[in-house]
């Protein structure tokens, strides 16, 4: 059996893949090509996407009532999931919370989202995206700590 190595053969893929193209020639009315008027025009490949690749975004929540001060900021991530979803993660005095981000049917940029901690406590979020990757919104604890969030750069 013949073998032939992988970077030989990841090479020769390659190389025929960049030699590979398409040309329009123009033909006349009775089909035979216009080769004195005639340049081969090269034809672009229409780029093939897939679906939109999930994207980690940080959030900053901020006090907005003096029992949210006494925590301070707060920081985690949330991942867009380019579907209407999301999941997002954050610690709160030492509990790590974690939850999901939906966006309002008939709204692409209003959201809900929840979280739920180790410890019980839990949090429910409004948001309002501006872009996928930038948004706002006002998250309420189970202990009463109330933050502006700032999600994105």
């Amino acid at each position: 059996m013949l073998r032939i190595p992988s970077r030989l053969l990841l090479a020769g893929t390659l190389a025929s893949a960049a030699l590979t193209g398409c040309y329009i020639v123009p033909v006349g009315p009775d089909g035979a090509p216009m080769h004195a008027t005639a340049l081969a025009v090269p034809i672009q490949a229409a780029p093939v996407y897939g679906a939109p690749a999930p994207s980690v975004l940080q959030a900053r929540l901020y006090p907005a009532n003096d029992l949210a001060s006494r925590t301070g900021m707060l920081s985690g991530t949330v991942t867009n999931m380019m579907t209407g979803k999301g999941r997002f993660q954050l610690d709160y005095a030492g509990e790590t919370m974690v939850g999901e981000a939906t966006r309002v049917p008939g709204d692409d940029h209003a959201g809900l989202a929840n979280a739920y901690g180790q410890r019980g406590t839990f949090m429910n979020c409004e948001y309002r995206m501006t872009t996928p990757y930038q948004g706002t919104g006002t998250c309420r604890l189970s202990t009463g700590a109330t933050y502006q969030v700032h999600i994105g750069a």
